[in-house]
């Protein structure tokens, strides 16, 4: 299951939360404001604080964009050529 991992307010995260639903992309979004606990579960993961980041089977895409989601994606075997 792919998560992402998001922060209200976040112009990249609404850019790749449209990216996915547009792709019909499931993921489990996990906004780390309103949710304490996801934001200790993202920065545990991924070392780091930033948003979006997304996890797909451990793999880790931290601090992203909707280019880079598409090119991760491709390489998971997500989203074909």
């Amino acid at each position: 299951m792919l998560i992402l991992y998001t922060k209200l307010g976040c112009p990249w995260c609404r850019e790749v939360l449209a990216f996915l639903r547009e792709k019909n992309i499931p993921f489990e979004e996990r906004e780390v404001y309103r949710n304490p606990h996801y934001f200790e579960e993202l920065v545990k993961k991924s070392g780091q604080e930033k948003t979006p980041t997304l996890v797909l089977d451990g793999a880790i895409l931290a601090d992203t964009d909707a280019a880079a989601v598409l090119k991760w994606l491709k390489e998971k075997k997500v989203l074909s050529s």
